[in-house]
């Protein structure tokens, strides 16, 4: 009989969280090194290096494959939606964080003319390629770590 608890006990699930968490504290000590500021919403928020996205879905294709063998479904499953992750991260997100900057300029034109908004948009939403590469390779050697 399965329990909630069993779920912590879930070897790739504790690795693939593990890849995403050393991501998140990797971007906070970056950001800590270049600007010499600790910045904790680094733990919790998306863009920049390495990728939190592609560490945490390869890690998961990485255990499932060391655990299931590279040749079963389920690894062939983790790699095509980790791949789908990767590709949106450095496209689709990429591409709605440089429409944020671009309209974020325009606001800020717009406010000279006495007209005021709430808040700018989010710009660092994606990933440049590198990130995610470097992302997705921090996930891989966690996992082959890990498992």
């Amino acid at each position: 009989m399965h329990t909630v608890g069993s779920i912590f006990s879930n070897e790739i699930l504790r690795t693939s969280i593990l890849a995403w968490f050393i991501a998140q504290v990797s971007k906070m000590i970056l950001v800590l090194i270049q600007s010499r500021k600790m910045d904790f919403s680094r733990l919790v928020g998306s863009g920049g290096m390495p990728s939190s996205h592609s560490a945490f879905v390869m890690s998961m294709c990485v255990a499932v494959g060391e655990q299931m063998g590279y040749d079963s479904p389920f690894f062939g499953a983790c790699l095509v939606i980790g791949l789908i992750v990767m590709y949106d991260a450095a496209g689709v997100r990429r591409a709605a964080g440089k429409q944020a900057a671009v309209l974020n300029k325009i606001i800020e034109e717009i406010e000279h003319d006495e007209l005021h908004f709430e808040e700018r948009l989010k710009e660092l939403l994606g990933h440049t390629p590198i990130e995610v590469l470097v992302g997705a390779v921090l996930g891989i050697v966690i996992a082959l770590i890990c498992v």
